[in-house]
Order: structure tokens, then sequence, then C-alpha cells
């Protein structure tokens, strides 16, 4: 179901779920989304028996510059004079974009395997309530901060939100990142791709009748442009 857009704003300032839909010439996908600041075990619960794809975070660019957050493909990149395999497996034919926003995947040191809904939620939690607290220091005391608190690899995919977002990249790492940004919480969202039961992804009908199954409303990427056209975000 649609809704005005202060109500979704709103719906998010309360820490519910959204859906948000890219667009047809893009993923075509929907996902289902909620702000990290206010994540639990329990939606990590929904996000996965609902959603059904991969539960990522995303990372505002003010957060990955200050940390120096690398992109995956840049590391593999660096990595390939040592592992010539890497280059044979370069991403440059993804068919929607140019670039994969894929950063670090981590685990906060206090969980154990880091896969529960508990641990992922403590992961999520520490990592919002982190990026949230590091504007007021330096990038080495920034990155002392975050590895006394985050071990990598883990089970939680952080994905870097591209510098300018919507007016770069019209993802839904930059649509739900923009989204926050007209609210005070921290702008990280936990995404998940919703799929369908015969395999494939859930079309925009079929996630809106989701929606009214489970008052959770659905906006287009379209939409979230238009309405941060005039915005300082």
């Amino acid at each position: 179901m649609y809704e005005e857009f202060e109500s979704i704003i709103e719906r998010l300032e309360d820490g519910d779920f959204v859906m948000v839909y890219d667009a047809d010439e893009r993923e075509d996908e929907v996902d289902l989304v909620t702000p990290s600041e206010k994540i639990t075990p329990q939606k990590i619960r929904t996000l996965r028996r609902d959603a059904g794809g991969l539960i990522c975070v995303t990372v505002p660019p003010e957060t990955w510059k200050k940390l120096k957050m690398p992109y995956l493909s840049d590391l593999l990149e660096e990595c390939a004079d040592e592992h010539s395999l890497l280059l044979e497996m370069k991403a440059d034919d993804i068919p929607y974009d140019e670039r994969s926003t894929f950063s670090l995947t981590v685990n906060h040191r206090d969980t154990f395997t880091g896969i529960t809904d508990i641990d992922r939620s403590l992961t999520i939690q520490r990592f919002a309530k982190l990026g949230s607290e590091i504007d007021e220091h330096s990038t080495e005391e920034a990155q002392k901060m975050f590895g006394d608190e985050f071990r990598s690899p883990g089970h939680v995919f952080l994905l870097n939100a591209t510098e300018g977002l919507v007016s770069e990249r019209e993802g839904h790492t930059e649509l739900t990142t923009a989204l926050l940004k007209l609210t005070e919480l921290y702008p990280s969202m936990t995404i998940c791709e919703m799929l369908s039961d015969q395999g494939d992804s859930l079309d925009e009908e079929q996630a809106k009748e989701y929606g009214k199954e489970n008052d959770i409303p659905i906006i287009e990427g379209k939409k979230i442009k238009e309405e941060l056209k005039d915005k300082d975000v």
C-alpha cells in the first residue's frame, strides 16, 4: 500500500518496516527495510523469514570516509597481483549497475558465531551507535574504536552508500540511506531483498499484497528522488 511521504518518514522514526521498490529499469526489486539504530532480534527474524534475501546494512558516506572503509571490489583488485583468479572474476558485467556497494563483512566482538538473530542484531545496533559517535574523532581514533568492537570477516554485510546518494546512484543503498537523512536517526538502514515462494524476486504487486496483510507501506525510488529534490541530503 502507498502512503504519504511524511507518513513513511514517521514510520521510520518509530523504527517500523517499510518497503522500497527501486525501478523497473534497474534491479526491479523490493527491499524490506528498517533503521539500523532500531534493529532487534525479532526484526532480523522478520527480514530472513518474510523477505528472504541477503540482510545488509548501509553505511552513510560520512562514516565510510571517516573510517576509510574500502569497497570490496577495490580490495579484490588490489589483491589480484598475488591472487590472479581475482582478475578473472572482476565484476565488470553487472547488468543494472556500474559498481557494487559491498564493503566489509563484520561481527561484533561480543558475538559467538555472529549468524543468529541475536548476534546480528547486536552487531547492527553497535554499528549504528558507533557510527553516530565518531564524527568528532580523527580517522585514526575512529578506526581504533571500530576495531575494538568489530572483527572481519563476519555475518553482517556492509554497503557503502555512494557519496551524493540518489543524485549519483539510485540503488537501494542510496535510496534508503537518503530516507533516514530526513529523520533524527543515524542514517544507516538494514535492508533485505524480498523473494517469492517461486525463488525469484517478489514483484511490486505481490509486495503490495504483503504490505496490506502486514500494515507495511511501499514507496518507489522515483518518489523518493522526487521528494528529495529540494532537500539538502
